[in-house]
């Protein structure tokens, strides 16, 4: 996927130029040091081996929602994921209003995002599991991925005081340090 070019969608999906262009430029608004096309290239790379390799029951709306997932995204809101799964939706009634898919299955995989860190494996199924820690799977990566990944998010948040970020990454880590595990499916711990 380049910027230029729509990714490659499973089950025959085809993203009409609109839908492509207003993606683009949800992801291209200033300040995005992290939450980028870059970041949508890597997930949905990710979702494409975990279609691969165990399969999806959805696989054109969990494409969906990795490509949606973060298409709002202002540091320090708490609605950005809301808004995000609504963009979804409303990109799905208007560009592929024919194509027989769930926006409410792919509204609730973007919605799950917001609660990264405060879930266990007990309080999701397989495939929202697997969806989230196709997200998260940057805290699995080696050494310089995850710095450059850590340096990337302190620059989306440099408005907020460092003492408070600091605060908030920790909280963030402790939250899923406490929990025993960092990734919600076998499929990823097994491998990161």
């Amino acid at each position: 996927m380049t910027a230029a070019a729509p990714p490659e969608a499973p089950g025959g999906l085809v993203l009409p130029e609109p839908l492509w262009d207003a993606v683009r430029a949800a992801y291209g608004e200033p300040g995005r040091a992290y939450h980028d096309l870059a970041h949508v290239r890597e997930v949905l790379c990710r979702v494409g081996e975990v279609g691969r390799d165990v399969g999806w029951r959805r696989p054109r709306e969990v494409f969906l929602a990795a490509l949606f997932h973060d298409a709002v995204y202002l540091p320090g809101r708490h609605d950005n994921e809301a808004r995000s799964a609504e963009l979804a939706r409303q990109a799905i009634a208007r560009w592929l209003p024919g194509e027989g898919l769930d926006a409410d299955v792919v509204a609730r995989l973007v919605l799950l995002t917001a609660r990264h860190g405060a879930l266990g494996p007990a309080d999701v199924g397989e495939e929202e599991a697997l969806f989230l820690d196709c997200d998260m799977a940057i805290l699995g990566s080696d050494p310089a991925a995850f710095d450059a990944y850590d340096r990337a998010i302190a620059a989306e948040y440099s408005a907020v005081p460092p003492e408070l970020y600091a605060a908030g990454r920790r909280r963030f880590f402790e939250k899923l340090l406490a929990a025993g595990h960092i990734f919600l499916s076998a499929y990823f711990r097994d491998r990161l």
